[in-house]
């Protein structure tokens, strides 16, 4: 497969599934009334109107680096702005009142010098809100694990693949806490009620699948796929009612700088 972008359409396949982690890190939010907000990884915007719908008098600039995803967000709402920029090069052009990134972090290396950076982009007693999935023990994770590692594209695949991305509760606490007034971290698991033929493979697509995907030709993507719909298949069974049932973990963190 040759795909060079992000598939908005896929990726909103859960939509709604997707949006709620967003709208709980939302909700978290001390902030009554903030001039400048940044959403950090927005994606089509889908989270993005809600933070345009608390804070209707706010600047909001909505940052990704996939072209496909910022031209569903600019059919979205034309009072927010939209950039498309690489995250790992961007820099806010102000100090920001809220600073949101809702399942985009995990994407960027080097946390220990990333987090802090996000906060320099903060006003003094502003917010940097952060979410990030954290499901990267479970069977939809490292079932592609296993699949790059016993594949004959293995050497192609090991620099993309993104096996533990994350860092444990108590390493954020020491990266953000001396940079911050206050902490409130969290972690949450949705337990995702899924529809559809395969669902888990079909929400894995427009995610971790995709960089790997993008490596292969279409034959090779195939076989891969195939490999791994199998192994979910078993770990995540049909219920009886059609529905697959997948645990979902995730990450939160509102920073009070």
């Amino acid at each position: 497969m040759t795909t060079s972008d992000w598939n908005a359409t896929l990726y909103l396949n859960f939509g709604n599934e997707r949006l709620r982690p967003a709208l709980d890190l939302l909700a978290q939010i001390p902030t009554e009334d903030p001039k400048l907000i940044y959403d950090l990884g927005c994606g089509p915007g889908n989270a993005t109107v809600f933070l345009q719908q608390r804070w209707p008098n706010a600047r909001i600039v909505g940052i990704d680096s996939s072209a496909d995803m910022i031209e569903k967000a600019q059919a979205v709402s034309t009072d927010i702005e939209w950039q498309l920029a690489d995250l790992t090069t961007w820099r806010a052009d102000a100090p920001a009142d809220v600073l949101y990134t809702n399942a985009t972090l995990h994407w960027l290396d080097d946390h220990e010098t990333l987090f802090p950076s996000l906060l320099d982009a903060v006003k003094p007693g502003g917010v940097l809100a952060i979410q990030i999935p954290n499901n990267f023990s479970a069977p939809s994770h490292t079932s592609i694990a296993g699949v790059v590692r016993e594949g004959p594209w293995q050497e192609r695949l090991k620099p993309f693949q993104r096996e533990h991305p994350v860092k444990e509760m108590g390493e954020y606490y020491q990266i953000l806490r001396p940079h911050v007034t206050s902490l409130n971290m969290w972690e949450t698991i949705y337990h995702q009620q899924l529809e559809g033929e395969d669902p888990v493979v079909t929400w894995t697509m427009s995610t971790m699948l995709r960089p790997l995907l993008d490596q292969l030709s279409e034959a090779e993507g195939a076989s891969f796929v195939e490999d791994y719909r199998q192994r979910v298949r078993k770990a995540y069974p049909q219920q009886p009612d059609g529905k697959t049932i997948m645990p979902f973990k995730r990450m939160f963190m509102i920073a009070i700088k």
